[in-house]
């Protein structure tokens, strides 16, 4: 062999070696030092590192060597988090505004507006039917770095409007059944929405379906003159571990949970907690109203899981995005562990999917790494009822599947650009 050769072979082999020798002495892939580690599954409030490999935490401990670590984050004076659940969505997108929220122009892309409030996990609320799933699943969720998960809904053209959405003919649990047992891997649950009429069809025909499947049901209760009553709802038609979602809304077609005359909970809602009935938030347009929620929270009634009902003619108004609705809780006295828990651990376990939620060694490495702001904020509502709140909770990085997806001013070193950037 020539010598040049013979000298670029040993530098190749060099090389090689030097590599392997960091690899070896850099075994994270990432490590988040001195941040404030808040997990409801272990009630963990505690200032700790933690470090990521292959897609996983593998250690959590006071101090861990940055010199092990190929990226290392700052994270003092900030919350860290397990990636955050939004339980109730809608990200079957498309461009057939006749399809609303069915692969129409009322969903939302889930990558556009995940990372950035610090969600590493979607779960749809209905908007397709067993008949359209595959088509959501070839669509969005296989597209998608976020985790979308779905409850597929009763009615089997799924959320198309409301023509489609009051056919009881369309709604058959056996159908449903079969397509989230098939689809199990992604289908969580059963969804009720949008129904008008007394008719309590939707809801046992999706209570058949979960009973076949084994997966809750999320009940968007519907709309009637006079009002359904919620307390048979809840005792007589829904299973323990059944969601009811928009728990706090105020409409005239709909039972509430606060009397609105006394602006007291009614005795029956916390018996519906306690023997299992979960309580949604699911934010929505006009399914959220303090008139609702401040009362319930004084009497010490918190929901069990807090999400953004997220689409298109939402994100512009009074929710905005989940970081902003956990601000608003804070604001009307909810903790900060029992917000966070709301968003995590609970939601995980909604979905029966305990594999999410919390920080553990040996847990999926979703992260989220949330800064409190401090000042004078302000929170409305659709009424244009109005709350000020002294925090804010804002989003400084998103690690989902081990990877940073989302990093607002640069805290990781060396940072690293995604890869789907491209230098002309």
């Amino acid at each position: 062999m020539p010598q040049r050769c013979t000298t670029v072979a040993t530098m190749l082999i060099l090389v090689s070696f030097v590599h392997f020798a960091q690899a070896q002495a850099r075994p994270y892939a990432i490590l988040i030092r001195n941040g404030c580690v808040l997990d409801a599954r272990s009630r963990l409030h505690d200032t700790l590192d933690i470090a990521v490999a292959g897609g996983h935490i593998v250690k959590m401990e006071k101090h861990i060597d940055p010199a092990r670590a190929t990226q290392v984050v700052d994270a003092h004076g900030l919350f860290v988090t397990p990636g955050l659940i939004d339980i109730h969505t809608h990200v079957f997108y498309g461009i057939d505004p006749t399809r609303a929220y069915c692969g129409g122009t009322e969903g939302v892309v889930p990558d556009g507006l995940s990372f950035r409030s610090g969600i590493t996990t979607m779960v749809d609320a209905g908007s397709s039917g067993w008949r359209d799933f595959p088509a959501f699943k070839k669509q969005v969720i296989d597209n998608s770095r976020t985790r979308v998960l779905a409850f597929v809904n009763i009615v089997g053209r799924g959320m198309r409007g409301s023509a489609y959405e009051q056919d009881t003919k369309d709604m058959d649990g056996k159908l449903t059944a079969q397509v989230a047992r098939q689809y199990k891997d992604y289908i969580v649950g059963i969804k009720v929405a949008h129904f008008v009429g007394p008719e309590w069809t939707p809801v046992d025909e999706a209570v058949t379906a979960g009973q076949l499947a084994g997966i809750p049901v999320m009940i968007d209760f519907g709309s009637n003159t006079p009002p359904l009553s919620i307390n048979e709802l809840f005792f007589k038609h829904l299973r323990p571990g059944d969601i009811f979602t928009h728990c706090f809304g105020q409409l005239k077609s709909r039972e509430p949970i606060v009397d609105p005359a006394s602006k007291t909970l009614k005795p029956f809602i916390r018996d519906a907690q306690q023997h299992g009935t979960i309580f949604d938030v699911g934010y929505g347009e006009i399914s959220f109203a303090f008139s609702q929620a401040i009362p319930a929270l004084k009497n010490g009634f918190f929901p069990n899981s807090i999400s953004t009902d997220i689409h298109v003619r939402n994100i512009n108004g009074a929710m905005k995005d989940l970081l902003n609705v956990l601000s608003k809780f804070m604001a009307m006295g909810m903790p900060l562990d029992s917000v966070v828990a709301a968003v995590t651990w609970n939601p995980a376990r909604e979905i029966r999917h305990e594999e999410l939620g919390h920080l553990s060694v040996g847990s999926p490495a979703d992260i989220a790494i949330l800064g409190l702001q401090q000042g004078r904020f302000g929170f409305f509502d659709y009424t244009g009822s109005r709350i000020e709140g002294r925090f804010r909770l804002e989003c400084e990085m998103t690690i989902r599947d081990g990877k940073i997806v989302y990093d607002l001013n640069g805290i990781a070193r060396p940072v690293v650009l995604p890869r789907n950037i491209w230098w002309d």
